[in-house]
């Protein structure tokens, strides 16, 4: 069964989802924008189910207990901050960690920085951040692919665009791979005061072409879908080369950007097989 849990740590209170038993191994899911805790529902299921202690929380700006007004407070190195303190308040000396979007985003930099607390890193959507960047200067299909990002840094705009006429922008974004009870939800929250430019300040805080990680020595997997619209084949199939240590690249046929609801059958049998391989 999923709970609904809090995680109080010394940057406020995360709520969150959690699965399995409280002594399993620890699983730290990290969710992408413009989501929450709940896009993991399925892979909670499967972890709890296997013995794992799979915990979900929503991230900074996310969650009310941790929505700091100013774009300082999203900096890279705060959203990598709580994923460590959210992990040291469930007692995980260390962990594996999975990422979605933004999520996968901090999980790089996380296996880059702080590779001694980590067992696994998956990547789900996200490739590592260099070949991003590289693409991002380079290709111009991930330059067309990533045209919005400049949008959602501007300050109101994408405020207005996506949260008008009662989220309708929201609901048009996920709709075609999102459960429509998770998207009334993820507009829910989304609607909550101050919360939409909290979950944006993300990308005003950092670019995505500014995150930076080196190579990566944890054991990774990464997964991709060939119809994700944000991130084009160039940095997916680049990120490779940026890994260091036992390393697999699952291509999903047919699947957009938001696997983990989209695939969530096959994101679970690929989180469990690479789980199950690493378990030292």
């Amino acid at each position: 069964m999923i709970e609904h849990i809090d995680i109080p740590t010394p940057a406020g209170t995360f709520d969150g989802l959690a699965a399995g038993p409280r002594g399993g191994r620890g699983v730290l899911l990290l969710h992408g924008f413009p989501q929450g805790a709940i896009e993991w529902e399925r892979q909670l299921d499967a972890l709890g189910a296997a013995g794992y202690r799979a915990v979900a929380p929503n991230q900074r700006g996310y969650t009310p207990g941790v929505r700091p007004a100013d774009v300082a407070g999203y900096a890279m190195d705060e959203l990598v901050a709580d994923a460590l303190r959210i992990a040291d308040a469930l007692g995980w000396v260390r962990f594996d960690v999975v990422g979605h979007d933004w999520g996968a985003a901090i999980a790089w930099v996380l296996a880059d920085l702080h590779a001694d607390r980590l067992r696994t890193l998956t990547a789900v959507s996200i490739p590592h951040p260099a070949p991003f960047a590289e693409a991002l200067r380079h290709d111009e299909d991930q330059r067309r692919r990533s045209a919005y990002l400049e949008m959602f840094r501007q300050p109101g705009a994408a405020e207005q665009l996506m949260l008008a006429d009662g989220g309708a922008g929201l609901r048009r974004m996920l709709a075609q791979a999102v459960p429509e009870a998770s998207v009334d939800e993820y507009v829910a929250r989304m609607s909550e005061p101050g919360a939409f430019t909290a979950a944006l300040n993300w990308y005003r805080a950092t670019r995505p072409d500014e995150v930076e990680a080196g190579p990566i020595s944890v054991p990774t997997l990464y997964v991709w879908g060939d119809q994700d619209v944000g991130v084009g084949a160039a940095a997916a199939l680049g990120t490779e080369s940026w890994v260091t240590g036992p390393y697999r690249f699952e291509a999903l046929t047919g699947i957009s950007h938001w696997v983990p609801e989209q695939a969530s059958e096959r994101l679970a049998e690929e989180l469990l097989s690479h789980l199950g391989q690493h378990a030292g």
